[in-house]
């Protein structure tokens, strides 16, 4: 039997009360919340360059994505649907990746997650326009005001009005060419499937990452220590990969909306690996400015869930919403 998202999933039963999806769900969130501390120790002491992580991890995660595409005999996609996958590669495998490890080579990983915690309200309001959907007006004061507290928490971090890092620019830019890339993700998900969607992405952008990876190599050969090349290979299997297989898998069982709210709480646990791993200093201004961000962006997904007439097939609200694509990354 090939493997799928719908051909057994609907089936399964709740264990402890506890709906499989939102298991799913959360070991894919969990697993995706190491991806910004994880890059921060990467890129520590530029031993390896951001390049290199940033395209690097793609490499990889395509090579394992090829096997698992020829393994399971998955559809090749057709005409415009290669449109979609190349919109798709463009914002979460390549983007996303690369602007985050460039921006994380400057700023704590606790004040990326904050940044970055605006992306499930993003992707909502990407997907709104993409399918012309008309939430309530709730829904755009909420994403709205995430998107107002995301760049009021970078202006304070970085000293007052005046004084954006340019590393808050690449993470603002991440957050927005993930969104595309996740909005488009989920409307091609109806039709190629789920993590075939960002399996096929990875395929397809392979060769300029692998491009991107040798100029990489040539200009600085990577060097680092065990727990650099650890992080390095997490970010490439499991953030990359791995993590996506969970997350679609929690997103088929559903409920979709329900469950696509789980990936609110990751910037919250990105937090705290920064802290416990990096040793970062977590202050009132990080806890104020991630609960403001999260809390908008809860406003925003709940407000379009409520605002949307589409049956739950449709997008939906969430990181991915409606979609079966999701991650982050």
């Amino acid at each position: 039997m090939k493997l799928d998202d719908t051909a057994t999933l609907n089936s399964a039963k709740p264990l402890s009360g506890i709906s499989p999806g939102l298991l799913w769900g959360l070991l894919g969130v969990a697993a995706f919340s190491f991806t910004v501390p994880f890059t921060r120790i990467a890129v520590a002491d530029g031993q390896m360059s951001a390049l290199f992580i940033g395209s690097g991890r793609a490499v990889i995660a395509a090579f394992l994505a090829a096997v698992v595409l020829l393994l399971t005999r998955q559809r090749i996609p057709r005409g415009w649907q290669w449109i979609q996958v190349a919109v798709v590669a463009g914002g979460a495998v390549a983007g996303f990746p690369l602007l985050t490890s460039f921006a994380l080579t400057t700023v704590p990983a606790g004040h990326g997650a904050v940044v970055i915690a605006a992306l499930p309200a993003a992707t909502a309001v990407m997907a709104v326009l993409r399918t012309g959907e008309r939430p309530a007006r709730w829904f755009w004061i909420a994403a709205g005001s995430g998107a107002v507290a995301a760049l009021g928490f970078a202006l304070l971090q970085g000293g007052g009005f005046g004084s954006l890092h340019w590393s808050d620019l690449l993470l603002f830019a991440a957050v927005i060419v993930c969104a595309v890339g996740y909005a488009e993700g989920g409307i091609l998900s109806r039709s190629l499937g789920s993590w075939q969607t960002i399996s096929w992405a990875l395929v397809l952008a392979s060769p300029v990452m692998i491009l991107l990876t040798g100029l990489a190599v040539a200009q600085q050969p990577p060097a680092g220590t065990a727990a650099q090349w650890g992080a390095f290979a997490y970010l490439s299997v499991v953030s990359m990969f791995l993590g996506f297989i969970a997350w679609y898998r929690g997103l088929a069982i559903g409920p979709m909306a329900q469950v696509s709210q789980i990936q609110l709480t990751q910037p919250v646990m990105s937090i705290c690996w920064a802290a416990l791993f990096l040793h970062e200093s977590i202050g009132w201004p990080t806890v104020l400015g991630g609960t403001a961000v999260v809390g908008c962006a809860l406003l925003a997904v709940r407000a379009r869930n409520r605002g949307s007439s589409r049956p739950e097939g449709h997008i939906s609200g969430g990181a991915q919403p409606g979609a079966r694509l999701a991650a982050s990354p």
